[in-house]
């Protein structure tokens, strides 16, 4: 019997069932993966479960110079003999929306024209900032940068654009957002986060989710999101990437869950699992985390991936496992259900054996599948599984390059202004230098274009760096540069200071190379000793200093800050940020960005914002270079009137909040109004103060705006000695700007 004649009896058999429901009654999607469940053999099954990389069904990859090319034989043998449900990634090198759009054409045509049941591949990306595998996209800001605009609006927005370009060319499955909390700024993956605070990780993570998914993930401009890395991932003690976090139950639960519990609530449609362990248990192979917690007291309902070959490390790197076949029964049984094998079908050969032998019950199995069709037709890939070549004119529209400026201005954060030495005039020479000032990838960081974001070639010459856009803010004869020196080297660091000297004022461009998981472990945060002595040749010019950071963790600037009249930290501010930065620095925007995380002053110091009180006294403090929060404007702001509606709650009362700002200067500008509530006794021993709102708004010279803001007792709970979260009478202080009052709970 030909595929054609069995896919027509099949089709005809399923008729014959549907007719039985009653005239213009439509299946539910339950219903309908409950249908092909029950036509699917175990080998099907099981194909589903497998998701292998790109490279694995490919000739060559792609490179500068050669597109990359697929292999169809092993495309076929990977959808017809091996049924797999997904297949991931790039080799190497983005490709053009059209390429994206011909290679998922291929892959869907082989299953719906060449499969029993049709079942569509879904395909995956990690789309982080934009969609950053296809050529030409809009490359917005990285997450940490996004977290210092304080502005959900915004991430919804850059969110939206990043679905539809991704759906544009063919791809419903993103794996974003990182929801790991950033509290070890040496973790090379600190950037693909929302800064160190969970409740501001949780509310950023929340508007990411809902504007990938909107209200139906079938629609042509949405995609299904993946929270990622449940669970600890991004606390590992060592500060490398994929090495063991040791965090006891209760803080795991205090910090680092509540955005994976806000993700689930938010409706996330699939969750990508750590890849290394917590307190000696790799987290691909736990049932308590997988199981107990995500399913069970969570209530996730869609399914879980894991992470690159982490089914593998259970036995190769993890040691606990004796081999593959025990591992794949390990990490099953925990409660993944598609894994990322990556390169072949091991995964599922073995997952075939422990079925066929009774070691993984078909129960699991039709568990895990169901979860995998459901999200497939959530996404309507059975009815459209093809993308759309009319859908290629919404990526990097006017409106998205627009979206992307502004976030990219809304970030940046203005850390020192000596004197109000900024903005400066347009009508001045500069010089600027460093090896952040004239490249673009390093605007972009890893995840872009390549995985390690490293091919300066590839990005597009239309894009303007820092210093191109100077000397198109401010015209070519008034700008002087020479590098100075690069990440590693000191380079012309003589003809620095002379420049320097002739400009009358320099702007030094600093950071980080681009980098992206395992590669860009470090073994000291302080920033390369080159760009040091750069800063410090440039000094002996005696001319002020405009240090600009771009960055993707806090590097140490300790000893050169204080050689310097302005600091201003970009981030990883994307495509648009040179022109942003050059905007900043020359008046046209005013900052308002504030930092996500806490800027540490030294290595062995790394105390975020929200410490214990036993964390200070008379010797120590919380001597961050920059505080959590912190931000200057070129205006000015004052607050007044903080009220609060009663001095005495129950528990269950809603206590509203409201403060009075104004912009006291005499430049329109941006300000975040952040709340912060302390618990003065509490039975677990309460940190000095957590983030608990925050709202930006837009002020004119002059303007008052008064800012309303409610509260309940969840933001004043936390998790007790027995692991539940309680909130609990006494007395509590609501902080914003330094004005407090203080309010009783019985």
């Amino acid at each position: 019997m030909t595929f054609r004649l069995l896919r027509f009896t099949l089709l005809l058999i399923l008729l014959i069932g549907v007719s039985g429901c009653q005239e213009g009654e439509e299946l539910t999607i339950d219903a309908k993966v409950e249908r092909l469940l029950a036509e699917m053999t175990l080998e099907e099954k099981v194909g589903q479960m497998t998701q292998i990389t790109i490279q694995a069904v490919s000739k060559t990859q792609g490179t500068v110079n050669h597109k990359h090319e697929i292999d169809p034989d092993k495309l076929r043998e990977a959808i017809t003999k091996y049924h797999v449900g997904s297949i991931l990634n790039v080799w190497n090198v983005a490709h053009t929306g059209e390429y994206w759009q011909e290679l998922i054409t291929r892959i869907q045509d082989i299953c719906t024209k060449e499969t029993r049941l049709g079942i569509p591949v879904i395909y995956g990306i990690d789309a982080i900032h934009g969609a950053n595998y296809t050529l030409g996209a809009t490359l917005f800001p990285q997450s940490i940068a996004m977290a210092a605009t304080r502005n959900p609006e915004l991430i919804r927005k850059c969110s939206e654009i990043t679905a539809r370009e991704t759906r544009a060319c063919g791809i419903p499955w993103n794996f974003n957002p990182v929801l790991g909390v950033g509290r070890q700024p040496l973790w090379p993956r600190f950037w693909e986060t929302y800064g160190e605070d969970s409740y501001l990780v949780s509310i950023m993570g929340k508007e990411y989710i809902e504007a990938q998914q909107g209200q139906d993930m079938s629609a042509s401009d949405k995609v299904a999101a993946c929270a990622k890395h449940y669970l600890g991932y991004s606390f590992p003690l060592s500060g490398k990437d994929r090495t063991p976090a040791w965090i006891p139950d209760r803080v795991l639960r205090e910090i680092f869950l509540p955005p994976f519990k806000t993700a689930v609530e938010a409706g996330v449609a699939t969750v990508m699992i750590n890849s290394s362990e917590i307190n000696g248990v790799p987290v691909h192979s736990s049932h308590y985390y997988l199981t107990e917690i995500l399913r069970d007291e969570l209530g996730f309902q869609g399914f879980v991936v894991s992470d690159w070959n982490d089914i593998n490390n259970l036995y190769l790197r993890e040691k606990v496992a004796k081999d593959q076949k025990e591992a794949v029964k390990m990490a099953v049984m925990a409660g993944i259900d598609m894994s990322m094998v990556p390169y072949n079908y091991s995964f599922y050969k073995q997952l075939l054996e422990l079925v066929q032998e009774g070691s993984v019950p078909m129960s699991r199995i039709d568990e895990a599948v169901s979860r995998i069709l459901r999200v497939k037709y959530q996404l309507e890939l059975f009815d459209n599984p093809y993308p759309q070549k009319r859908n290629l004119k919404k990526i990097a529209t006017d409106e998205a390059q627009a979206v992307n400026y502004r976030a990219a201005c809304e970030a940046i954060t203005l850390l020192k202004n000596s004197d109000d030495l900024l903005p400066l005039s347009k009508k001045r020479r500069v010089f600027v230098a460093g090896p952040t000032a004239d490249k673009l990838s390093v605007l972009n960081g890893g995840w872009s274009i390549t995985w390690q974001g490293n091919e300066e070639s590839l990005y597009p010459a239309e894009k303007h760096t820092i210093l191109e856009a100077i000397r198109e803010e401010i015209g070519a004869e008034n700008v002087l540069y020479t590098p100075g020196a690069d990440f590693d080297n000191v380079l012309d660091i003589d003809k620095a200071t002379r420049l320097a000297q002739e400009a009358g004022l320099a702007i030094l461009c600093l950071g980080e190379p681009t980098y992206c998981e395992t590669p860009g472990n470090i073994d000291d945060l302080t920033i390369s000793a080159p760009q040091i002595e750069l800063v410090k040749a440039v000094s002996e010019a005696r001319v002020p200093i405009v240090l600009v950071l771009v960055e993707g963790r806090p590097r140490l600037v300790r000893d050169i800050v204080p050689m310097t009249d302005a600091v201003v930290m970009a981030y990883l501010p994307g495509m648009e940020g040179g022109p942003a930065i050059a905007d900043i620095l020359f008046g046209d925007v005013n900052p308002s960005g504030k930092l996500p995380m806490s800027y540490p002053q030294y290595p062995n110091s790394l105390m975020t914002y929200d410490h214990k009180y036993s964390e200070i006294d008379s010797l120590n403090d919380y001597d961050a270079q920059w505080p959590f929060g912190f931000g200057l404007s070129y205006t000015s702001f004052e607050y007044s009137d903080l009220i609060l509606n009663d001095s005495l709650f129950s528990i269950g009362d809603q206590i509203h909040v409201s403060v009075n700002v104004t912009n006291s200067g005499d430049r329109a500008g941006k300000e975040v109004v952040e709340l912060y509530v302390s618990d003065k006794v509490a039975s677990i021993t309460p940190p000095v103060k957590r983030l608990k709102r925050f709202r930006k708004v837009a002020l004119v010279p002059g303007e008052t705006k008064r800012v309303n803001v409610t509260l309940n007792g969840a933001d004043l709970s936390f998790v007790g000695r027995d692991k539940r979260r309680i909130t609990e009478p006494g007395e509590f202080t609501v902080e914003i700007a330094g004005l407090t009052r203080e309010f009783i709970v019985e």
